[in-house]
Protein backbone atom coordinates (compact mmCIF):
# COMPACT_ATOMS: atom_id res chain seq x y z
CA UNK A 1 0.00 0.00 0.00
CA UNK A 2 1.23 3.47 -1.12
CA UNK A 3 0.41 5.82 1.99
CA UNK A 4 1.75 9.40 0.80
CA UNK A 5 1.46 12.81 2.35
CA UNK A 6 2.18 14.68 -0.44
CA UNK A 7 -0.58 13.29 -2.61
CA UNK A 8 -2.88 15.69 -0.25
CA UNK A 9 -0.51 19.04 0.38
CA UNK A 10 1.19 22.06 -1.32
CA UNK A 11 4.82 21.70 -2.45
CA UNK A 12 5.21 24.64 -0.18
CA UNK A 13 3.66 22.76 3.06
CA UNK A 14 7.09 20.98 4.56
CA UNK A 15 5.92 19.82 7.87
CA UNK A 16 2.89 17.40 7.79
CA UNK A 17 1.27 16.51 11.11
CA UNK A 18 -1.35 13.40 10.78
CA UNK A 19 -3.86 13.33 13.04
CA UNK A 20 -6.52 10.26 14.15
CA UNK A 21 -8.00 9.05 17.04
CA UNK A 22 -9.02 6.00 18.78
CA UNK A 23 -12.06 5.27 20.90
CA UNK A 24 -14.70 7.15 19.55
CA UNK A 25 -17.49 3.95 19.60
CA UNK A 26 -16.68 1.73 22.76
CA UNK A 27 -19.03 1.62 25.92
CA UNK A 28 -16.07 2.55 28.34
CA UNK A 29 -12.74 4.02 28.26
CA UNK A 30 -11.29 7.61 26.94
CA UNK A 31 -10.90 9.03 23.73
CA UNK A 32 -7.43 9.27 22.71
CA UNK A 33 -5.68 11.42 20.13
CA UNK A 34 -2.40 11.05 18.05
CA UNK A 35 -0.96 13.46 16.40
CA UNK A 36 2.14 12.51 14.44
CA UNK A 37 5.09 14.61 12.05
CA UNK A 38 7.64 12.27 10.00
CA UNK A 39 10.53 13.85 7.94
CA UNK A 40 8.81 14.61 4.40
CA UNK A 41 11.26 11.41 3.30
CA UNK A 42 10.05 9.04 5.49
CA UNK A 43 8.69 5.73 4.44
CA UNK A 44 7.58 2.80 6.82
CA UNK A 45 6.48 -0.16 5.52
CA UNK A 46 3.46 -2.03 6.94
CA UNK A 47 2.01 1.05 8.04
CA UNK A 48 -1.86 1.37 7.49
CA UNK A 49 -5.02 2.01 9.62
CA UNK A 50 -4.81 0.49 13.17
CA UNK A 51 -8.09 -1.52 12.57
CA UNK A 52 -6.47 -3.10 9.62
CA UNK A 53 -3.64 -4.49 11.84
CA UNK A 54 -2.69 -7.41 14.59
CA UNK A 55 -1.90 -6.31 18.02
CA UNK A 56 1.20 -7.64 17.31
CA UNK A 57 1.73 -5.65 14.33
CA UNK A 58 0.30 -2.84 15.79
CA UNK A 59 2.64 -2.81 19.15
CA UNK A 60 6.02 -3.15 16.75
CA UNK A 61 4.76 -0.33 14.17
CA UNK A 62 4.23 1.83 17.42
CA UNK A 63 7.52 1.26 18.34
CA UNK A 64 9.42 2.08 14.84
CA UNK A 65 6.92 4.98 14.93
CA UNK A 66 8.34 6.37 18.15
CA UNK A 67 11.77 5.65 16.23
CA UNK A 68 11.05 7.33 13.21
CA UNK A 69 8.85 10.17 13.98
CA UNK A 70 9.89 14.15 14.73
CA UNK A 71 7.06 14.53 16.61
CA UNK A 72 4.62 13.12 18.42
CA UNK A 73 1.59 14.74 20.37
CA UNK A 74 -0.85 11.79 22.14
CA UNK A 75 -4.36 13.91 24.09
CA UNK A 76 -6.44 11.74 26.31
CA UNK A 77 -10.18 13.14 27.04
CA UNK A 78 -11.56 10.51 30.12
CA UNK A 79 -14.67 9.27 30.35
CA UNK A 80 -16.76 12.39 33.03
CA UNK A 81 -15.58 15.21 30.54
CA UNK A 82 -17.03 12.64 27.62
CA UNK A 83 -20.16 12.35 29.76
CA UNK A 84 -19.93 16.27 30.43
CA UNK A 85 -19.73 17.00 26.95
CA UNK A 86 -20.52 14.72 24.12
CA UNK A 87 -17.95 12.41 21.76
CA UNK A 88 -17.39 14.78 19.27
CA UNK A 89 -16.45 17.32 21.32
CA UNK A 90 -14.12 15.30 23.71
CA UNK A 91 -12.28 13.97 20.52
CA UNK A 92 -11.62 17.37 19.15
CA UNK A 93 -10.33 17.79 22.68
CA UNK A 94 -8.19 14.91 22.29
CA UNK A 95 -7.35 16.37 18.78
CA UNK A 96 -6.45 19.58 20.17
CA UNK A 97 -4.33 18.55 22.75
CA UNK A 98 -2.25 16.13 20.62
CA UNK A 99 -1.62 18.80 18.17
CA UNK A 100 -0.47 21.12 20.86
CA UNK A 101 1.21 18.51 22.96
CA UNK A 102 3.73 17.75 19.54
CA UNK A 103 6.99 19.61 20.09
CA UNK A 104 6.64 20.41 16.27
CA UNK A 105 4.22 22.91 15.30
CA UNK A 106 3.93 22.08 11.35
CA UNK A 107 2.19 23.38 7.85
CA UNK A 108 -0.65 21.87 7.34
CA UNK A 109 -2.55 19.54 9.85
CA UNK A 110 -4.21 15.90 7.82
CA UNK A 111 -7.20 14.99 9.71
CA UNK A 112 -8.82 11.75 9.87
CA UNK A 113 -12.32 12.01 8.52
CA UNK A 114 -14.85 14.88 7.79
CA UNK A 115 -15.94 17.90 9.12
CA UNK A 116 -13.59 18.65 11.95
CA UNK A 117 -11.83 21.73 12.60
CA UNK A 118 -9.06 22.00 15.30
CA UNK A 119 -8.68 25.42 14.32
CA UNK A 120 -5.03 25.31 12.64
CA UNK A 121 -4.73 27.59 9.56
CA UNK A 122 -3.71 24.77 6.81
CA UNK A 123 -5.65 21.80 7.77
CA UNK A 124 -7.29 19.22 5.76
CA UNK A 125 -10.27 16.44 6.60
CA UNK A 126 -9.40 13.36 4.95
CA UNK A 127 -12.43 10.42 4.30
CA UNK A 128 -10.63 7.32 5.65
CA UNK A 129 -7.20 9.21 5.90
CA UNK A 130 -5.80 6.21 7.94
CA UNK A 131 -5.67 4.05 4.86
CA UNK A 132 -4.45 6.79 2.67
CA UNK A 133 -1.97 8.81 4.37
CA UNK A 134 1.16 7.33 5.96
CA UNK A 135 0.97 10.56 9.11
CA UNK A 136 -2.65 9.71 9.79
CA UNK A 137 -2.21 5.98 9.89
CA UNK A 138 0.62 6.71 12.13
CA UNK A 139 -1.70 8.57 13.87
CA UNK A 140 -4.06 6.09 14.09
CA UNK A 141 -1.46 3.32 16.00
CA UNK A 142 -0.51 5.79 18.47
CA UNK A 143 -3.72 6.18 19.97
CA UNK A 144 -4.81 2.88 19.50
CA UNK A 145 -2.19 1.09 20.99
CA UNK A 146 -1.94 3.86 23.88
CA UNK A 147 -5.49 3.44 24.32
CA UNK A 148 -5.21 -0.12 24.73
CA UNK A 149 -2.53 0.39 26.88
CA UNK A 150 -4.85 2.21 29.12
CA UNK A 151 -7.58 -0.27 29.04
CA UNK A 152 -5.01 -2.88 29.79
CA UNK A 153 -4.64 -0.82 33.19
CA UNK A 154 -8.38 -0.72 33.53
CA UNK A 155 -8.71 -4.23 33.40
CA UNK A 156 -6.73 -4.58 36.82
CA UNK A 157 -9.06 -2.03 38.40
CA UNK A 158 -12.05 -3.45 36.86
CA UNK A 159 -11.47 -7.40 36.44
CA UNK A 160 -14.92 -8.12 35.71
CA UNK A 161 -15.43 -6.18 32.45
CA UNK A 162 -13.40 -8.03 30.61
CA UNK A 163 -11.37 -4.89 29.04
CA UNK A 164 -8.17 -7.14 29.12
CA UNK A 165 -10.19 -8.55 25.72
CA UNK A 166 -12.95 -6.13 24.78
CA UNK A 167 -11.18 -3.01 25.73
CA UNK A 168 -14.30 -1.07 26.01
CA UNK A 169 -16.50 -2.06 23.06
CA UNK A 170 -19.42 -4.52 23.07
CA UNK A 171 -19.37 -7.69 22.59
CA UNK A 172 -21.39 -10.76 22.16
CA UNK A 173 -21.21 -11.13 26.11
CA UNK A 174 -22.70 -8.07 26.99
Amino acid sequence: MNLNDIDFIESSDKIVAGIDEAGRGPLAGPVVASCVIFDRYTDIANINDSKKLSTQKRKLLYKVIKENAISIGVGIVHEREIDKSNILTATVLAMKTALANGNIDPDVVLIDGNRVSLGHNNEKCIVKGDSKSLSIAAASIIAKVTRDKIMNEYAKIFPRYDFINNKGYGTKKH
